[in-house]
């Protein structure tokens, strides 16, 4: 380079080059609020510009909350739904007064474009890892919703392929990055509740229990539904609107996961407030899907796995929200889950250090309470996000070990290192599915 200009470098030239530099998630690059434009507002060069893959439900809950980040600009929405997709764009068009938001029906038409540097993962299950492993391969950073695999080895292949390419991950397990969440995690991990001996997440939702195929139904026409693209790496099956509409598939094998459709919301929180660091497996003891599956880690805590039958949002013994987690040791505990106004704590007194517990946990990670503002600032300086790989894969590890434990219907322990079951041939090979082609990862 052989003059000034060309050896300036823009935020998007960085963010372009970290799609090359293997290693780059692992050096912090931070932006100057100076850079970011005059009077709050960030210049177009400095916006970070997204895609939204997946924009129902779920996705359009997502795609709401990223548009009120004033840093970043959709600039392409992707659905195989036209409806939803047309719907997307037009939220997009909305936000930013103009008709420019591009629309897709297959994701890899999106991921092809070059300017992207970020996108939001939301499709159904089947879909999030496969998509989260094409998008770090076309240089983009991921923002993708839980849970973020169906298989260990769909985890697997997330982690490494994160590393690989030096790209930003971040799952979507926003309880991580919330006040009431934070502040029970806190209290574990940094010991006023004393050694930890027991941990308890929410995993009363099923899912995946079903494992009949419904009638065939005429297929829709392709711009309406493309069913193939619906199904991606899934093993086919004929259209019916019963998996389709709404969130029926939810209830299939092969479309979606058991205990780790709900253990992918909570597992992440409950470990967050353990010292994880020598902890090398988990034993898990078998019992019926609508019972409380009792786990220990190698460092001694038990983590319940708490599964009863009825209603999720109802109240039980340890929380009376969804999504909860709570945590014991010898000088009290605490809690939290969906819908609280304040921590469950075991004394009142402990609620007097609330603010100091939130104020020092930022301090220390320099993190903000906000799920997807922690993944944008990590797109700009490089750094790992609160739910970045490892924490997504250790987490649906052990959900997914639970799901193999429920339908072999014996006790099992698990290597958390190197991702296999100890001394268990079957276990081992229902760690991977078979992907359909051409959507294999």
């Amino acid at each position: 380079m052989s003059n000034q200009k060309s050896r300036t470098v823009t935020r998007r030239g960085f963010l372009k080059w970290g799609a090359t530099a293997a290693g780059a998630a692992a050096v912090p690059y931070y932006v100057p609020e100076t850079a970011l434009g005059r009077g709050g507002a960030v210049a177009p060069s400095d916006r970070i510009l997204v895609g939204n893959i997946g924009v129902g439900g779920r996705g359009s809950h997502d795609l709401g909350w990223m548009l009120s980040q004033g840093d970043i600009q959709f600039v392409a929405v992707c659905d195989v739904r036209k409806v939803r997709r047309d719907a997307a764009k037009h939220a997009v068009d909305a936000k930013y007064g103009n008709k420019d938001c591009a629309v897709y029906r297959d994701l890899r038409e999106l991921l092809a474009r070059p300017d992207i540097d970020a996108v939001v993962i939301a499709t159904g299950d089947r879909w999030h890892s496969p998509a989260s492993v094409l998008a770090m391969r076309a240089g983009k950073d991921v923002y993708c919703e839980k849970p973020a695999c169906l298989t260990i080895a769909q985890g697997q292949t997330v982690v490494e392929t994160a590393r690989r390419y030096g790209r930003v991950y971040q799952t979507g397990a926003q309880r991580l990055s919330e006040p009431h969440h934070v502040f029970a995690i806190e209290m574990a991990r940094t010991g006023k509740l004393g050694p930890i001996h027991t941990v308890y997440a929410d995993c009363r939702w099923r899912g995946a229990y079903r494992t009949e195929w419904l009638p065939a139904q005429p297929e829709p026409p392709k711009e309406e539904l493309d069913w193939d693209l619906w199904l991606g790496p899934c093993p086919w099956r004929p259209y019916n609107a019963g998996y389709a509409n709404g969130n029926g598939w939810y209830n299939f094998e092969g479309l979606a996961t058991d205990m780790a459709m709900w253990g992918a919301h909570t597992i992440a929180q409950a470990l967050a407030g353990l010292d994880m660091t020598d902890v090398s497996t988990v034993e898990l003891e078998f019992s019926e899907p609508t019972a409380t599956m009792m786990t220990r880690l190698s460092n001694g805590v038990k983590l319940v796995l708490y599964r009863v039958a009825g209603n999720v949002w109802a109240k039980c013994e340890y929380w009376h929200g969804s999504c909860g987690e709570r945590f014991d040791g010898p000088e009290g505990w605490a809690g939290a889950a969906d819908g609280y106004s304040k921590p469950d704590v075991s004394s009142p007194a402990m609620l007097g250090q609330y603010k100091t517990v939130l104020a020092d946990y930022e301090a220390r990670t320099r993190r903000p309470m906000n799920h997807v503002r922690d993944f944008l600032d990590c797109v700009r300086s490089r750094r790992q996000p609160v739910a970045n790989p490892e924490v997504m894969f250790r987490s649906m590890s052990i959900c997914l070990a639970a799901d193999i434990c429920n339908l072999l219907k014996r006790n099992l322990k698990f290597d958390l290192r190197k991702a296999e079951f100890v001394g268990d041939a079957e276990a081992n090979r229902m760690r991977s599915q078979a992907m359909r082609a051409p959507y294999v990862i």
